[in-house]
Order: C-alpha cells, then structure tokens, then sequence
C-alpha cells in the first residue's frame, strides 16, 4: 500500500473537541452516550444476516443513538451539520456482519445533478489495533471507510427496475444509468487529502430505503479478509473502534463538510461451539 501524507495526532484537542460536543449536544436536548454505554455490540444471530431495512430480524436488535456533531478539525469546516443523531444496530452469524443505520433526513437527495449534492452515511474501522484519527485516518495508522451514497443506490434500484420492466413486456424509457457493483464505496483513508478508492469493490454492499423523512440503510461485508493490509479486520470475540459519519445533501454537505461520531467501541459477539 502507497506510503501517505503525515497527518499528527492531536489527542488532547480531540478530547477536548469530544467534550465541547458533548456539552452542546446536551444543551440541544440531543441523548448523549454515557462511558457505561459505549460499545456497540453486534450480535450473533443464526441464518443468513438480514440485508434490507425491512427485514424483521432488525426489530430483535437493541438500539443505539450516537450523537453527532460538526466536522471542525479542517477546512471548510461544518460546525452545524442538520443531522443530530444516529441510530446503529448490528449483527453477525460467524461468516458476515452487518450494520443498520438509521437518521433523520427531512429530504431524499439521490440524484447528482449540477449545484446539487448526495445524501450518505459512511462507516469508519481501523486497519491496526491501534484507532487513528476517526476522519480520515493517518501515517500509519490507516483507517478503512465504507462510504454509502444514496445516488448509487439510485442507480442500482433503477436498473434493477429496468430489468423487471424487460422481463414483464413493458415499453421501457431510454434512460442511461450507471453500472454500480455496490451502494458502498470501499476506501482507504491515511490523512487529509489522502482518500483512496480500492481497486476491488463489491466486498462490501448496501441497501437503503427513505421513508417518513427517515433514511434506513443496511451495509454489510463477509468478516473474513481477503487484504491483509488494506481491509478491516472483524474478529467474532473482538473489540475494535468504529466511527460514523453523515452527509445532508439537501444542506449541501460533501466531502469534509458532514456530521461526524468520533471512535465508540464496536464489540463482535464470539461464535458459539
């Protein structure tokens, strides 16, 4: 993997930042994560994973609300993102993980068209033992991002309802749609400015519905490891550090500007003998 830019810890600033947030966050009437409460758990279930929002399995599945604040460690800065909260529940059955994130978004924005800009949620997950900064990684402290974005599962949604036109005889409209392999960006990200798309794709997928000013999406990946350098590890019995971020389109959120959730603790529940 390609050496990237030094980017510097800056520890005491982020522990300040958490607690300036956190301080705000309460002043707003926004529900605030104790010490006690801070892993998120996933847990083991039997069967197949469930991979749409609407599958029931989800409704068994406490959840937890992470605040979230402003991106305001670089420039543009975006110290008042719309989104507040974030939903999170997770399962595994030993051989895939998945995540359902849920937030409140007033708007759907699924389409990029010139001035306008996406919705998306993104998944942060060290690579090493050790977290790095929860934005965008650093030296040597890479961090692996699963960047869903609501216009490519526009794009798969629509094709896959070009297809089922084709095969039921109905006249379709021409309409040019681009090939998506996934809803998820699989990323590499070792500092500022150092944001890199993995080759391969498709190891991790997504799927989203809105509803009710409401976004539900389900991302989810074997937890074995193909890359040993460029993959997160997800190890049943193992606690790691995950972080989240969210993107508003209608408020013109992109790139830096977002809200974020700095690192909680992700535990994965052992597999059963």
């Amino acid at each position: 993997m390609a050496r990237l830019r030094t980017a510097r810890p800056f520890g005491l600033f982020f522990l300040c930042l958490i607690l300036i947030s956190a301080f705000v966050l309460g002043g707003l009437g926004i529900p605030i994560v104790s010490s006690e409460g801070m892993i998120i758990r996933s847990h083991l279930i039997d069967g197949e994973i469930p991979t749409t929002p609407e599958d029931p399995t989800w409704n068994k599945i406490p959840p937890m609300t992470l605040p979230l604040s402003g991106q305001i460690i670089t420039r543009p800065v975006w110290p008042e993102p719309t989104a507040r909260a974030l939903v999170v529940r997770s399962v595994h059955n030993g051989k895939d993980i998945a995540f359902l994130l849920e937030w409140q978004d007033n708007t759907k924005n699924d389409r990029l068209t010139p001035g306008t800009f996406r919705d998306g949620v993104a998944v942060g997950l060290p690579l090493g033992d050790a977290p790095a900064f929860f934005c965008m990684g650093q030296l040597d402290h890479y961090i692996n991002i699963w960047h869903w974005k609501a216009d490519w599962q526009s794009d798969i949604d629509r094709r896959a309802a070009r297809a089922a036109e084709k095969q039921s005889g109905e006249v379709r409209r021409f309409e040019v749609i681009p090939r998506r392999v996934s809803s998820v960006e699989d990323l590499i990200g070792g500092g500022f400015s150092t944001l890199t798309t993995k080759e391969k794709q498709g190891r991790v997928q997504g799927k989203a519905t809105w509803k009710d000013g409401v976004w539900h999406v389900v991302i989810f990946r074997p937890l074995s490891t193909e890359e040993q350098e460029n993959e997160a590890k997800l190890i049943p019995g193992r606690m790691q550090a995950i972080a989240f971020a969210v993107w508003n389109g209608e408020n013109k959120e992109r790139n830096g500007q977002k809200a974020v959730a700095p690192w909680f603790q992700l535990s994965i529940d052992p597999v059963k003998l």
